[in-house]
């Protein structure tokens, strides 16, 4: 029995398929299946140990939104919302602050919350927040759906001056 000659996609139909597939993959890997997720940092030593007692201490509604769950589970992030309201516990240093790099402006934009004070950068669709003048840099992504986004950092206000400690400059 012979078979007809095996035929391929033409080329200008094997990219597409083949972003798609990378994309959906991506997707899948991004998003931990059906629920939202922030990307999870890697402390380690004290920070890692700051940012569990971070986890425990954070509330169950922030900005009004309720707490979410996270998969695979971590105790080095959080979600509130849908957008979700992201928070990542022990991410590197922001590139701003960070002397000799591309991007470094010691006197980029800063907000005080409660007793807390926050490096503030615009970003599409939102703002993002990152812990200033702490033993361990925490980062809150706050959707344009919560303006005005500062406000997510008042619920966040209490557990951060509880489980994180004060750096002297």
């Amino acid at each position: 029995m012979s078979f007809p000659p095996r035929r391929s996609l033409p080329s200008a139909l094997r990219a597409p398929a083949a972003v798609l597939a990378v994309l959906a993959a991506a997707a899948g890997c991004a998003s931990g299946g059906d629920r939202p997720g922030p990307p999870v940092p890697s402390p380690t030593g004290a920070a890692a140990g700051i940012c569990r007692e971070l986890y425990d201490a954070l509330p169950e509604e922030v900005d009004g939104q309720p707490r979410g769950e996270i998969e695979p589970e971590t105790r080095f992030a959080a979600v509130w919302g849908e957008p979700a309201i992201e928070l990542s516990c022990g991410v590197p240093r922001p590139e701003v602050l960070t002397p000799g790099s591309e991007h470094y402006n010691p006197a980029t934009e800063a907000v005080e919350v409660n007793g807390v004070s926050w490096l503030l950068e615009e970003r599409d669709g939102g703002h993002r927040f990152t812990l200033l003048g702490r033993e361990v840099f925490v980062r809150v992504a706050v959707p344009d759906a919560y303006a005005p986004e500062v406000n997510a950092l008042v619920d966040l206000a209490g557990a951060v001056r509880e489980a994180v400690p004060e750096k002297p400059l």
